[in-house]
């Protein structure tokens, strides 16, 4: 396959090219760049995952906007599959400039899409997330645990695709990620462009740059093991399903190696993967022996006190599930952040 992969040298678009190029597939990076302005890292921060896809065979780099549709018209003629990775990814950030948001999340994927029809790409992949429910999700009965918030049993397997997205607060995030969700889902049925929609939780890995906005398992190991202060905005038990990165890339190639024409599934963890923020910090003190120091602000707009994704639609439709659990994969992100501090010195 020719893939092109939109956001490549972010944290997930890192790991899909890195699948393809390492599986023999011709792979086309597209990115701006614009992670160190949008989220203030440093400029070597943000260039690492663009220097370690320089070092792949079979990956070709272009520097441009998934806006631009001229760059677009120069990429994706021949490309057989799209993973839509690029985008702005932070809540507080969307808040702060929400028209940079708008840009980069709903004119940038109807960019892609119209690019996609043009150009008769076979099959695109578009990364949305579990903010498209907004904080609808906040009506669903919680119990408050000793060190977790749990929703009540009449939920406990999670939230469906079907839950409803509407009559709800979602901050701009939410709603710039769900105009590209929908535009997408348009496009399979009014165009014929074989789309699939990915509701993701939160996924984590490495070559994760977290910081405090987003990226939050990979900002706790970064805090522990740099020796950084956390705030911690609500009370700390929260509750997310996690997914590890490699899970997230495997249900993208199922799509792309199945018949499925259209579909929005959930992809996350699920029940049997979750994690609240205390819970965390208590995980990463037992495999690094490091607490960090732990500050409490109010609730952020919008803040779900538990999102759990109900995964049996990806389970159902491609036969998968997530194969690394929390424990194992928060190992595996201390020994990638140990073995690259200095990419951490100045966030």
């Amino acid at each position: 396959m020719n893939v092109l992969v939109t956001g490549g040298a972010g944290f997930i678009g890192s790991h899909v090219a890195a699948f393809y190029a390492g599986h023999g597939e011709h792979v086309t990076v597209l990115d701006n760049l614009s992670r160190q302005k949008l989220l203030g890292t440093s400029g070597t921060n943000a260039l690492s995952n663009w220097r370690y896809l320089e070092s792949l065979d079979g990956a070709t780099l272009v520097r441009g906007d998934v806006c631009d549709a001229d760059i677009l018209d120069k990429v994706c003629p021949g490309i057989d599959l799209v993973v839509h990775c690029a985008a702005q990814t932070a809540v507080t950030t969307s808040i702060v400039r929400p028209a940079e948001d708008f840009t980069s999340n709903a004119r940038g994927t109807f960019s892609l899409l119209e690019a996609a029809r043009r150009h008769e790409i076979p099959a695109v992949i578009y990364c949305s997330t579990n903010k498209v429910y907004g904080d609808r999700v906040n009506r669903v009965p919680v119990v408050e645990l000793e060190t977790r918030y749990a929703f009540d049993e009449g939920h406990a397997a999670g939230i469906r695709e079907d839950f409803g997205v509407d009559l709800c607060e979602h901050t701009p995030y939410g709603c710039s990620k769900l105009t590209g969700d929908l535009y997408m889902q348009d496009y399979a049925h009014i165009h014929g462009v074989r789309t699939a929609v990915f509701r993701m939780s939160c996924i984590y890995g490495e070559r994760q740059m977290g910081v405090e906005d987003q990226g939050w398992l990979a900002w706790f190991t970064i805090a522990a093991l740099t020796g950084r202060s956390i705030t911690i905005y609500g009370d700390g038990k929260q509750v997310r399903d996690v997914l590890y990165v490699g899970d997230l890339v495997d249900l993208f190639n199922r799509f792309a190696r199945s018949d499925v024409p259209h579909t929005v599934c959930n992809a996350g963890g699920g029940p049997k993967h979750t994690l609240s923020l205390l819970e965390l910090l208590d995980a990463l003190e037992q495999e690094t022996g490091r607490r960090s120091p732990v500050s409490f602000a109010p609730w952020r707009p919008s803040d779900q006190k538990v999102y759990i994704s109900n995964v049996s639609k990806a389970r159902d439709t491609f036969g998968w599930a997530p194969a690394v659990g929390p424990r194992e994969g928060v190992r595996r992100l201390i020994d990638w952040v140990g073995e690259n501090l200095t990419l951490f010195n100045d966030i």
